[in-house]
């Protein structure tokens, strides 16, 4: 029998629940990865179920490595043979398992979300579609979000002519996925779900496969994440989702909250159980989250509770402006770090990158060490994906999108009129541009010369392809590519600052080849480009005695000794909620479970900054406090008026003091006449995570337009400026830049 000495009652009712459906609802630092863990580890131990019959999905490769570390400790053996992983990794794996059922070729490639922008910017390019109105990152959002949705390009509705645009460039893309033998990431899960509903005989076959199913955060599963679990287990019913609705916060990204909170509709007789005591925050943090997301109606009622000690009462600190808060930060640092704190367990979350500029420039001021979570990945940078490009065109030649990459990369003397012949021949043979190079390398159209490049680049693909089959290693395959290619040789010759730190970050990839090849039975070129592109933002490590900075999105799952959530005020954080909105309520809960979310990240301090006036988005404005702060209970609050380094002088401030006191919601603060005029292109907006959190709109959210009146958001193109998709009332849809339009 496993020992319960760690586990509370709930936990061991979780843990000891046999068969049938269970929800968890797991609060913030509840404990939810214990109690997935021992709760496998049960069914092998004492229940006798096999582990290669048990499947735990995860939302990220870094929980899918916890659960697994754990499991491999609580079990003495078999642990190596349990699924664990996440949707998507799970969905490949499978997908490759049954890939003739499932009417795609076993040797699939995966594209990420750069490959699939590539890809849509040839089709818009070969079918003379304007860029600026069906921009690649807005049509990767309506396909994404149609197989989110379940909804194959058939069923894609085209009512309007810009919707038939869509639907037909979705046809295009599909199709070269087709010749490419690829699979985008929404493919991995929809192309799995389709084909279970398709083929009763697939279905029968991969349900008998697993006798247990197990979902973490259920509470961020779209419909066919929740359709693919419902179908594996409509036999077996043995389900057991753990979430938290409190935590649903990717409404943007597809996530459908009520997947949990209707669980027991779709499984009536579900046995749910709580765990609301938090072993990470003290007891004054906990007053606070609990305080704020208790204003939400549409939730599962629950009160964290902890026996941590009651710590420190919240601190709120009243700044002048975006600089002054900044410096305040600065300064809060230097206080936490004299109190014994190390910089790598101090955290600053903000509502939406454009916040970050003047917190990084004080901090280099300061010479402090900070790192951003969200800035460019590893594996995007552009060496990195000339590389992987090279082994994924030797693991699958008709990958176009990587071909087009490296056919002359490093420079051999093929140009944009050879590349523009063969895609021109692909499309007319309709098929793929490996074999449209291999046919023009013999033909005199290319002439004596370009045959001959060409020639030399297929001869050296071929040779590396024939490495591959004679089943080399990927990590000598990966020095023969750098070799043969001439790849490090053109950087070495450089000799330049820019690429020496390409040359470190290819040698960084090597090495992680190493490493790879070190953790799994069999290593082959297939699985390290799978385990590679399934990377997400999420699973990056946090460097050593370094600040952290990184939007409250990308905080979700972790903790810091201390949090400061800046920019709480009105339109910031709640953001740009309009009062006007036909579902006001549900962006204002989704902004208040945010607000949880923040707070819960911090175990002993946590302090909240706002402004007098902040300049974000070319203009400058004067703020009031975010209705969350008033949320709080005042017990629960030290506030602390730190304006005076307050550039615009004392008067400034007394005009404007009311704007932080308890009814500042109900009474706004005017513009101040002497506030300097704020130029344009002063302003900073960095919409890498292309969603509504950046651009200040978000879908369904209404709008005027000085010429075309009246409309709805009905896209959003994250763009630097940002453009949205409106469907006017008077002309039916258009794309506009973003500063056009006014909410109303």
């Amino acid at each position: 029998m496993l020992a319960h000495r760690r586990l509370n009652q709930s936990q061991i009712a979780a843990v000891e629940h046999d068969n049938g459906p269970l929800v968890v609802f797991a609060g913030a630092g509840s404990g939810k990865t214990m109690v997935i863990t021992h709760r496998v580890a049960r069914l092998v131990r004492v229940k006798g179920v096999p582990p290669w019959r048990i499947l735990a999905v995860t939302f990220t490769n870094k929980a899918a490595a916890v659960m697994r570390e754990r499991l491999s400790l609580l079990l003495e053996a078999g642990a190596e043979e349990l699924w664990i992983g996440t949707f998507h990794a799970t969905c490949a794996r499978l997908l490759r398992r049954y890939s003739e059922a499932c009417g795609i070729r076993r040797d699939f490639i995966i594209y990420d979300e750069a490959d699939q922008r590539a890809l849509l910017k040839r089709l818009l390019k070969q079918h003379k579609l304007d860029e600026r109105v069906y921009s690649p990152k807005s049509l990767a959002w309506h396909i994404n979000h149609a197989k989110q949705e379940g909804i194959d390009v058939q069923q894609f509705e085209s009512g309007t002519s810009f919707d038939r645009v869509i639907k037909q460039i979705y046809i295009y893309y599909e199709e070269q996925l087709e010749k490419a033998g690829a699979l985008d990431f929404g493919d991995l899960i929809f192309r799995l779900v389709r084909a279970l509903r398709q083929d009763a005989t697939l279905l029968r076959e991969i349900q008998r496969r697993y006798d247990h199913v197990l979902v973490d955060e259920f509470q961020d599963t779209n419909r066919v994440q929740f359709q693919l679990v419902h179908d594996l287990c409509k036999v077996h019913r043995n389900l057991c989702v753990v979430g938290d609705d409190d935590q649903s916060i990717y409404r943007w990204r597809g996530a459908d909250r009520r997947n949990i909170l209707d669980f027991s509709r779709h499984f009536t007789d579900a046995k749910l159980i709580k765990l609301e005591q938090n072993y990470r925050s003290t007891k004054r943090i906990l007053k606070a989250a609990n305080a704020v997301i208790a204003h939400n109606i549409d939730r599962k009622a629950k009160t964290l509770w902890t026996q941590n000690a009651e710590g420190q009462a919240v601190t709120l600190v009243c700044c002048a402006d975006e600089r002054h808060e900044a410096l305040s930060f600065v300064a809060t640092i230097k206080e936490l770090v004299a109190e014994g704190l190390s910089r790598s367990d101090i955290a600053l979350l903000y509502r939406v990158h454009a916040q970050s500029r003047v917190f990084e420039e004080a901090l280099r001021a300061a010479n402090l060490p900070y790192r951003v979570l969200g800035g460019m990945r590893f594996y995007e940078r552009a060496e990195i994906k000339d590389f992987l490009a090279y082994l994924r065109v030797i693991h699958n030649p008709d990958d176009d999108v990587s071909l087009l990459r490296i056919i002359n990369t490093p420079p051999r003397g093929i140009g944009k009129t050879t590349i523009d012949r063969l895609l021109n021949s692909a499309a007319q043979r309709g098929s793929s541009l490996w074999e449209s190079a291999n046919q023009a390398s013999t033909q005199s159209a290319l002439g004596t010369a370009g045959r001959k490049k060409l020639s030399g680049f297929l001869e050296l693909m071929d040779c590396l392809r024939q490495m591959n089959t004679n089943g080399i290693d990927p990590a000598s395959l990966a020095k023969a590519v750098l070799d043969k290619t001439g790849y490090m040789k053109v950087l070495e010759t450089a000799d330049s600052a820019e690429a020496d730190a390409k040359i470190d970050n290819i040698r960084e990839l090597i090495g992680s080849i190493d490493e790879y090849e070190k953790t799994v039975k069999t290593p082959t070129l297939e699985s390290f480009l799978e385990s590679v592109t399934l990377q997400t933002d999420a699973d990056r490590t946090i460097d050593e005695e370094a600040i952290t900075l990184m939007t409250i999105h990308a905080a979700k799952g972790l903790e810091f000794s201390a949090v400061v959530v800046a920019g709480m005020e009105e339109g910031m954080f709640p953001h740009f909620v309009n009062d006007e909105m036909e579902d006001e309520q549900d962006q204002l809960e989704e902004e208040r479970r945010l607000a949880y979310v923040a707070f819960t990240r911090a175990r002993e301090r946590l302090i909240l900054t706002h402004t007098l006036v902040r300049n974000i988005y070319g203009e400058t404005r004067g703020c009031r406090p975010s209705r969350f702060i008033n949320e709080i209970p005042r017990s629960e609050l030290r506030r602390i008026d730190d304006v005076s380094q307050n550039r615009f002088g004392n008067d400034f401030y007394q005009t404007n003091k009311r704007s932080w006191g308890r009814n500042a919601i109900q009474e706004p603060i005017r513009r101040d006449p002497r506030l300097p005029a704020i130029a344009k292109g002063d302003s900073y907006v960095d919409l890498s995570e292309g969603s509504e959190i950046d651009s200040g709109f978000f879908l369904g959210m209404r709008v005027n337009h000085k010429t075309f009146g009246l409309g709805k958001i009905d896209g959003l193109c994250p763009e630097n400026p940002a453009s949205v998709i409106v469907d006017f009332k008077s002309c039916g849809k258009k794309k506009i830049k973003a500063n056009f339009l006014k909410p109303i």
